[in-house]
């Protein structure tokens, strides 16, 4: 299989899955509940690492002289949204796998978006992304995304008293067990950018 082709079929599966699992939670919803119920959807880091793995995925095959296709094609990149994808299926293994209130068709829906998708992003990364030169330095590179995450998950938790993680539940744990908690989580993600950049180093195509 192509790269092309692998590509086009792994993305079109997580936005279709970001999408199903969307419109499950906005089901039956009145008119002014849809706002409130999408911005919670879309507070999940899981929810976001999946649409940017997506677009990953499909922006470069679709639109690939485009910034974006450009910037989404560079190994450095996606060796970052390596590491994001595999913090989420992690992350729901270890701490949050038996804690999901979802039943049917909709739980399917989410240990898909962290069972699934991840390795479906990492093979692509592994077998088609040329990484052998990738900077060491990449992880630092990437924090902003994550600290602008936590940092709005705590703005929007200390608003709404709603937090999509219990490690990040400051009405529960307080602020500073909830930011010991980002650190390990932070240090965590370096360490993996460095084993990923490692192995991209020495296993990756040219």
């Amino acid at each position: 299989m192509t790269s092309t082709i692998y590509r086009a079929i792994a993305g079109v599966f997580t936005a279709l899955c970001v999408g199903l699992q969307y419109a499950l939670t906005v089901h039956g919803d009145s008119l002014a509940a849809v706002g409130a119920s999408s911005l919670k959807f879309f507070s999940f880091f899981t929810i976001l690492t999946n649409i940017l793995a997506a677009a990953a995925l499909l922006v470069p095959l679709v639109a690939p002289r485009s910034w974006l296709g450009e910037y989404l094609s560079r190994p450095s990149v996606r060796t970052v949204v390596a590491g994001y994808i595999i913090m989420v299926g992690t992350v729901y293994f270890l701490l949050l796998r038996d804690l999901s209130q979802r039943q049917g068709f909709s739980l399917m829906l989410e240990q898909t978006l962290h069972y699934v998708t991840p390795p479906l992003f990492v093979i692509d990364w592994a077998l088609f992304v040329p990484k052998r030169n990738v900077d060491w330095r990449v992880g630092f590179a990437a924090l902003g995304f994550p600290l602008a995450y936590v940092a709005w998950t705590l703005v929007h938790g200390a608003a709404t008293g709603w937090y999509p993680y219990p490690f990040l539940d400051v009405s529960e744990l307080g602020y500073p067990h909830t930011l010991l908690n980002v650190a390990g989580l932070i240090a965590i993600f370096l360490a993996l950018e460095v084993a990923l950049v490692a192995i991209g180093r020495r296993l990756g195509p040219d």
